[in-house]
């Protein structure tokens, strides 16, 4: 499983993993730990203190103590943790189904790291939790607020959304879709500027000599199956996209990481281009629709699987909304597509490649989303969805290879 960590919520560091002793070892083998680091908890004891601690409330050596002692153990040193993390392990010990705790847990625990068993373990005991919901909390500062927001707009356990609140930091930022935006926003503003055209830039004849956009007959060119995504066929195109893009993938990346939120949209772009390229085989491609598409549909498809759970206010509505921009984004894509071009016989751009964003955040993107603290690469069913994924990008890129001259296509000239 992955722990979570402030990497993978969009703060913090990656702590080093706890150097293991051989009888440690033997409870450990081979498990990769990650640090939660919080500003709010002392410094964390060596190992040794641990293991003394730990025999004090051991005394038959046995490698486990019982949740009761565990117990009485956190109303010792509770006062060294966060309020939100003693509660959840105070749920630990009480959802514990072994009532007892080994020793790689316990250190994993006391010194604010998240083992394999710990998921388990919280998913018993989180019915257990005693204190106030998150939202109900006073006095708190701006950003603590905006970070309660992201958590609540997110994820659908109130134990992993306290977790989340007292774990996350704002280094690093969410840079990877602010960047992504900025670019995408350069681009545009250099293009209006070449082209004297905001409106439509599409129907320009230079608009598609550049470096960047898809073009059938440049497909060769490898970088441009990723490199559309900063161009964008006119100020309507790229006002939908963006909006969709901060409000979506920001929260998103503030909570699960660049590193997953980077994945899931990377794996968007491509797989809409290269949809283009089997489907629409004559028609360029522009426009980030592909990633922006992937983010937005495994979010809304995470929040129709928790609907329960998740407690964002305004949640029916809100995706009403999102269903709304996202329909009135693909109709303009449609109505564009099967408009007479402005210099025949190349074609406006396709719109193929929104429907290769849903389906990679319908299918990838939904088993990313909802393993905010579990490996991606310990589950089954993301190396199914990442499997089929690839098997798609090798036949895509022999059908690139093979089937235009097979099939006899006959395609526009070169920009």
């Amino acid at each position: 499983m992955e722990k979570s960590s402030p990497r993978m919520t969009g703060g913090g560091r990656e702590g080093p993993a706890l150097k293991c002793s051989p009888a440690v070892a033997a409870n450990a083998e081979g498990e990769e730990i990650e640090v939660l680091e919080s500003s709010d908890v002392l410094p964390v004891a060596p190992e040794d203190q641990w293991k003394s601690l730990f025999d004090k409330y051991d005394p038959e050596s046995s490698g486990f103590i019982s949740t009761e002692r565990f117990r009485d153990l956190l109303a010792t040193h509770g006062s060294e943790l966060d309020p939100h993390k003693l509660e959840v392990l105070l749920a630990l010990a009480d959802g514990n189904a072994d009532g007892k705790i080994c020793y790689q847990d316990f250190v994993n625990l006391m010194s604010n790291k998240r083992s394999n068993s710990f998921r388990r373990a919280i998913l018993q005991g989180g019915r257990q939790l005693k204190g106030c919901a998150l939202r109900e909390e006073v006095g708190l500062g701006l950003s603590q607020r905006l970070v309660r927001h992201v958590a609540y707009e997110t994820l659908p356990r109130e134990v992993d959304r306290k977790w989340y609140f007292d774990s996350y930091t704002y280094c690093p930022p969410p840079w990877l879709i602010l960047a992504i935006t900025i670019a995408e926003v350069a681009v545009f503003m250099y293009y209006g500027l070449q082209l004297d055209r905001w409106v439509l830039q599409v129907s320009s004849p230079s608009f598609l000599k550049g470096p960047l956009p898809y073009h059938p007959q440049l497909r060769v060119q490898a970088w441009r199956y990723l490199s559309y995504v900063f161009m964008h066929a006119g100020i309507e195109h790229l006002s939908l996209n963006m909006a969709m893009q901060l409000l979506v993938g920001v929260p998103l990346e503030m909570v699960h990481g660049a590193l997953r939120i980077g994945l899931v949209y990377v794996c968007g772009v491509l797989a809409g281009s290269l949809a283009v390229s089997v489907t629409d085989m004559t028609a360029p491609v522009v426009g980030s629709s592909g990633g922006v598409y992937a983010l937005v549909s495994a979010h809304l498809a995470n929040v129709v699987m928790n609907w329960s759970g998740m407690k964002c206010q305004f949640k029916l509505f809100r995706m009403a909304m999102a269903l709304v921009c996202m329909s009135v984004e693909f109709g303009r894509a449609v109505w564009l597509r099967f408009y007479p071009p402005a210099f025949p016989p190349c074609p406006n751009p396709s719109f193929v490649a929104h429907l290769g964003g849903v389906a990679v955040g319908l299918t990838l993107g939904v088993v990313v989303l909802q393993n905010y603290e579990q490996r991606l690469q310990e589950q089954s069913l993301f190396w199914i969805f990442f499997c089929v994924y690839t098997l798609f990008v090798l036949c895509a890129v022999f059908w690139n290879v093979f089937a235009y001259s097979l099939l006899d296509v006959r395609l526009p000239p070169p920009p």
